[in-house]
């Protein structure tokens, strides 16, 4: 599952580098406006890239923070594209807001998952 996951996390990642940089008649919309674009999508790449690297969480979402600026930085050279710091501040936000979401995941997951150990026993005698 976790190659799948994985899979899932960079296909977003090149789907949404490819609205922000490919040409703007290309790139999805929708009613919810452009702020609500960028959350949406930036929520769903953090919570894809938290859920497939949960032991580097941190790091990643460090990494992801990074490369969002450097995504916006480079619309300066993208045709028709526009470089704005509010957009880096909802990607980012966003981001880790999937991040964090990926980490309540987790937590619930292996809260609520049955002891393995209780199952895997036989009856008490």
């Amino acid at each position: 599952m976790s190659i799948l996951v994985r899979s899932i996390a960079w296909l977003l990642a090149a789907a949404v580098t490819f609205a922000t940089l490919g040409p703007p008649g290309l790139r999805p919309h929708s009613d919810l406006g452009q702020d609500g674009e960028h959350a949406l999508a930036f929520i769903l790449v953090g919570l894809a890239f938290g859920l497939a690297y949960p032991r580097r969480r941190l790091l990643v979402a460090g990494a992801a923070v990074v490369l969002i600026g450097v995504l916006e930085l480079m619309q300066f050279w993208a045709p028709g594209r526009h470089a704005r710091l509010e957009d880096f501040l909802v990607d980012a936000l966003t981001a880790c807001l999937g991040f964090a979401l990926a980490a309540v995941t987790d937590w619930v997951m292996t809260r609520f998952r049955p002891n393995a150990s209780a199952t895997s026993e036989g009856p008490a005698e």
